[in-house]
């Protein structure tokens, strides 16, 4: 069993002057220091801003053994533009953890997230139970985008990092043994 793994880290807002920027530089700040670990970033501004690259962004997820979905909470739900990147393949998901990071108002997310667990379902993903939220999310990091209560923060991340790469080595031996698309 190899303890290198791939984590597709998902932005889940397109919006300009997007907060999601914040969120994810701190959770990739977090990913450096985990050995063992590859990060790609996908983002569906590529979709929107060039829509010739789906291939790509289906390599991205194929490639990826996990995912770590950072979404804001827009209109109690999650944005169009993450369902459009997440819609853009199905067989690369089977399979596979997602865990969550969510930020908002007085949620922190968790309403989007919920909806994220039933399209992620859907695709026969594995999501984590464990998950990070950021309540009322712009009072929560500084001016250079540190949470204000880091430990509280990294402690929610690694609990949920943890479980995502035992079910990520778990369903890679598994997809290594017999492809899910032999299951059915």
């Amino acid at each position: 069993m190899s303890d290198s793994m791939t984590i597709g880290l998902i932005y889940g807002s397109v919006r300009q002057g997007r907060f999601c920027d914040t969120v994810v530089n701190w959770v990739l700040s977090e990913l450096w220091a985990e050995s063992g670990v590859r990060v790609t970033l996908i983002d569906p501004r590529v979709l929107r801003d060039q829509p010739e690259t789906v291939d790509l962004v289906k390599r991205q997820i194929d490639e990826a053994d996990a995912f770590i979905v950072v979404t804001p909470e827009y209109n109690h739900g999650y944005p169009g533009a993450l369902k459009d990147l997440i819609d853009s393949c199905y067989e690369p998901w089977h399979a596979k953890p997602v865990g969550f990071v969510s930020y908002g108002g007085l949620s922190g997310g968790l309403r989007a997230v919920e909806q994220l667990r039933l399209v992620f379902a859907e695709l026969h993903a594995v999501t984590m139970r464990d998950s990070v939220a950021f309540a009322n999310a712009w009072s929560q990091f500084d001016a250079a985008g540190n949470p204000f209560k880091p430990d509280t923060a990294r402690t929610s991340l690694f609990l949920m990092l943890r479980r995502l790469k035992w079910w990520a080595n778990t369903l890679k031996n598994a997809r290594d043994i017999r492809p899910y698309e032999q299951a059915a």
